[in-house]
């Protein structure tokens, strides 16, 4: 039986498990790209919406993702593998220090240099809050069952998009001490941290598909 809550140690695995697929520190070159010619007001906005927008689509995730599943006919199981999956390509990218495609294709990227707002789309959607980040979303959101567990989780996207904030706040200062190869050191990094972690979560899903296994 699921339980209603997970022990405080989980939690904080998850939190750390967001913060690193969010990954608000490998956000910061392509954000400076994307706001250079702005005035410093207007990129202050841009990191502030952009970081509510990570906190709400990540929210909204932990709060109906299993519903939109069940109403498609698709098992947290199978979704914990399909996940899992997903996550390994991006930590796979992330240990290269290269852009993660499912977050930003280039075409999204030529596009966003040429709207006048880009802080929703697709700076907080998909470049922050991508596929990986909302299916990591779902998947602990059904580890537990109380209204306590969801909150909990709420509250983690909560202080994931505090995070970005900080971050994208941060961002010109932060890129000047770091460089570019510092980015990509602590990128690389999450990288090897992201790929274990989808690989629990692919060993969880897999063992009730496959009871055998066990």
């Amino acid at each position: 039986m699921t339980p209603e809550m997970l022990q405080w140690s989980d939690y904080a695995k998850i939190l750390l498990a967001l913060l690193v697929i969010v990954d608000p520190l490998g956000a910061i070159p392509p954000f400076i790209v994307m706001v250079g010619s702005l005035s410093e007001a207007q990129k202050m906005r841009i990191a502030s919406v952009a970081s509510m927008a990570v906190a709400i689509v990540l929210a909204a995730a932990a709060i109906i993702g299993e519903a939109l599943l069940h109403f498609f006919g698709i098992t947290i199981a199978s979704f914990k593998v399909g996940g899992a999956i997903l996550i390994l390509l991006m930590a796979m990218s992330m240990l290269q220090a290269r852009p993660v495609r499912d977050k930003q294709t280039p075409e999204e990227a030529r596009e966003a240099e040429d709207k006048d707002s880009i802080a929703v789309v697709p700076l907080a959607v998909p470049l922050l809050a991508g596929p990986g980040a909302i299916s990591a979303v779902i998947i602990y959101a059904a580890e537990a069952r109380g209204l306590a567990h969801t909150l909990v989780i709420v509250a983690c996207c909560l202080v994931v998009g505090i995070a970005t904030w900080l971050s994208l706040r941060a961002a010109t200062p932060v890129a000047r001490m770091l460089g570019k190869t510092g980015i990509n050191i602590a990128v690389r990094l999450m990288g090897v941290i992201l790929a274990a972690l989808a690989v629990e979560i692919f060993a969880s899903g897999i063992t009730v598909l496959l009871p055998g296994l066990k």
